[in-house]
């Protein structure tokens, strides 16, 4: 018998319709251990030490790993392909080590970045070792939370109504809220004011224009620094007969975005959806784990935490294939597009978010997926397929427009 043990229970029920009667998939819950209350659970002065425990909660879910581990020929962890989802496995598996229950078991980590048989069975031919790099990067952020974090929650407690803790991103993002607000404090307003003017054409259509030049002067933005002086050349204006004097076209190109990060889809679910970025993310978690479409559980969309903009080779063949039967030839780019992040530091060891099957379209599934579902998957589905389009062609029109005595210029 061969066990793999992965995060949530809905991911187990999935992996274990895929993997058949040899397997015994179950799920961790998260995370199974976590360091008691207090500052006193890292100790700085031996190694940084820590003491772990695990929780009420967890002791069931480990009770049925254990259970089922001992005896079995192969253990393969398989939680999520991070760093948390690395810790996960090496919590599981200390814990398995100090019950004795590993004796004679082959334990091995797998990955997979999407929740499908095909993903699935390939990183099975394809365990590895836990890495230590990722786990000893897990340690160190959990010491700094404990070391530095906790001490300054109380502080958050005290002087930030409804706050509950801090760690080392919230003690960083305070320091930096706490020194914007005093930029905004110390910061100076200048009053300005611009004049827009709208065109009529013969053919009845409305052409918005700013004003540029006043009097023979090229105006900047704080020309018009005053009330006083909006209103004069709001004057000038008005009495003014203007007529074109130049029109310049000019033809400009745009590149598709690349298709969705982390953040780039929370922003993207934000501004045109008004999702939350904790209902963006709850959102894409079930569209990972697996939707039941006619009585078979898939995965719709690929691992959802991810700093890459790139996508796998056969997901670039598959969406240039959909572009080509879609759309036609001309919206297939000689050459696959490349991205490269632009944040520094970025942690790429995943792919892209993106459908797990670009022929699966979001109209496809409007009886599988509920309201929220829908919308998120048809923003992940089209921008990964428009990452992977010809540039967009634009031209663009630019008109300049004086009055006959030459004062003012649109």
């Amino acid at each position: 018998m061969n066990v793999v043990i992965v995060e949530s229970p809905a991911k187990a029920k999935t992996i274990n319709k895929y993997l058949g009667e040899n397997y015994t998939v179950l799920a961790s819950y998260g995370h199974v251990r976590d360091l008691p209350g207090g500052d006193k659970s890292v100790d700085p002065d031996h190694d940084f030490d820590m003491i772990w425990e695990v929780d009420n909660n967890s002791e069931k879910h480990l009770r049925e790993i254990v259970k089922a581990t001992r005896g079995a020929k192969h253990l393969y962890l398989a939680t999520d392909p991070d760093r948390e989802g690395e810790a996960i496995s090496w919590h599981v598996r200390e814990v398995l080590e100090s019950r004795k229950a590993l004796t004679g078991v082959n334990v091995q980590r797998i990955v997979f970045h999407e929740v499908t048989q095909k993903a699935i069975l390939q990183a099975l031919n394809q365990p590895r070792n836990l890495d230590s790099g990722l786990i000893e990067a897990y340690l160190a952020r959990r010491a700094l939370d404990r070391l530095f974090g906790f001490k300054l929650s109380d502080v958050l407690r005290r002087k930030v109504p409804g706050s509950q803790s801090a760690g080392r991103v919230q003690s960083v993002a305070l320091r930096i809220i706490s020194e914007r607000e005093t930029e905004i404090e110390k910061f100076t307003a200048q009053e300005y004011w611009s004049i827009k003017i709208n065109f009529i054409t013969p053919e009845g259509a409305s052409i918005t224009s700013r004003l540029i030049k006043l009097n023979g002067e090229k105006l900047d933005r704080f020309s018009l620094a005053r009330e006083q002086d909006a209103v004069n050349a709001e004057t000038i204006v008005e009495e003014g007969k203007f007529q074109v004097i130049s029109v310049e076209r000019k033809s400009i190109s745009q590149n598709p975005k690349p298709p969705f990060t982390t953040s780039t889809m929370q922003q993207e679910a934000s501004r045109k959806l008004g999702f939350s970025v904790s209902r963006t993310m709850r959102i894409a978690q079930r569209l990972y784990e697996g939707i039941d479409i006619g009585g078979e559980t898939v995965g719709l969309i690929t691992y959802m935490r991810t700093d890459s903009v790139q996508m796998a080779e056969e997901a670039v063949r598959s969406s240039r294939a959909l572009i080509h039967k879609k759309f036609g030839q001309k919206y297939v780019p000689e050459k696959p597009n490349f991205y490269r992040n632009q944040t520094k530091n970025a942690q790429e060891a995943h792919e892209a978010i993106r459908p797990t099957n670009f022929s699966r379209e979001p109209n496809h599934l409007l009886e599988f997926l509920d309201s929220d579902g829908q919308k998120l998957y048809q923003l992940i589905w089209k921008r990964a397929v428009a990452s992977s389009m010809q540039r967009a062609s634009l031209e663009q029109v630019t008109i300049d427009a004086a009055d006959v005595l030459q004062k003012t210029i649109m």
